[in-house]
């Protein structure tokens, strides 16, 4: 099972804005990728996290899945998330 972190410097507003401290970057989430995101920071697995999106959002397991792949390639791409 991969277990995602976020770095601790790592913040996010709840307006969904992410600021990366150690470049400088910041970031702006939509409701959907702010509510993975907080998940991602409360240790949810990428199991509960698609299940929550689908529940809020009445979307497909399969979609949500490939999405929430992409999203994590980027937070992993800009530092945002690592995977142990």
């Amino acid at each position: 099972m991969t277990n995602y972190i976020v770095p601790q410097n790592v913040a996010i507003s709840d307006s969904g804005f992410l600021f990366q401290p150690a470049t400088g970057e910041s970031y702006t989430l939509n409701e959907i990728g702010k509510l993975i995101f907080k998940m991602l920071q409360s240790n949810s697995s990428g199991e509960q996290i698609i299940e929550k999106v689908c529940e809020e959002y009445d979307a497909e397991a399969k979609s949500v899945e490939r999405d929430l792949e992409d999203f994590i390639t980027q937070l992993k791409h800009y530092s945002l998330l690592k995977l142990s």
